[in-house]
């Protein structure tokens, strides 16, 4: 069992890697105002404290849903695909060696701009044929049969842990391109 709350439930919405966030930030606003505790103040202790803990609930649900990447990361962790420590799943071998190479290329570029320049715009490429190929999976979950979702979350979690590791080597390419270079003079 989960242990955060069905987010999705409490809004009254399917599960879902994309939602309508308009009609999201709209039920949002909503329940804030109904859950405002100046509504609540001749309340029962009880219903005050109720009140308060939907109001929270309301909160932590729209932080969460209204962003792509921790929606994405929400819905996995429901099904107990993400760790909370955010370790040990696996990814496909073929892919790390692309990032170890990635990686290489990194070291090797630190003191030349261009090398760095030209590795940051493969790492975008990457990441941009990532995005492509998950798009449809996205797009067509709700659709699905019950039965064929896990196959789509298994799809969806080696994506967004492979995005994970692009972000982070998209990262260290832009400290090591900030970073002052040696001009030679005075040195």
């Amino acid at each position: 069992m989960p242990a955060t709350p069905n987010y999705f439930a409490f809004y009254g919405l399917s599960e879902s890697f994309q939602l309508d966030e308009a009609a999201l930030q709209t039920k949002y606003y909503q329940l804030s105002r109904e859950l405002h505790p100046d509504f609540h103040a001749q309340d029962t202790p009880a219903a005050q404290a109720e009140a308060l803990r939907l109001s929270t609930l309301n909160t932590d649900a729209y932080r969460t849903l209204r962003d792509p990447d921790q929606r994405m990361a929400y819905v996995l962790r429901q099904h107990g695909l993400l760790l909370e420590s955010g370790g040990q799943e696996q990814l496909p071998p073929d892919f790390l060696m692309d990032v170890m190479d990635l990686n290489e290329q990194l070291m090797e570029a630190e003191d030349d701009p261009a090398a760095a320049q030209q590795l940051a715009r493969q790492v975008q490429a990457l990441a941009d044929t990532l995005d492509a190929g998950i798009q449809p999976v996205l797009t067509g979950y709700d659709q699905l049969p019950p039965d064929h979702r896990p196959a789509a979350r298994q799809q969806v979690l080696t994506y967004y842990l492979k995005k994970r590791y692009l972000l982070r080597l998209r990262q260290q390419v832009a400290t090591f391109a900030s970073r002052p270079r040696a001009t030679g003079l005075g040195e």
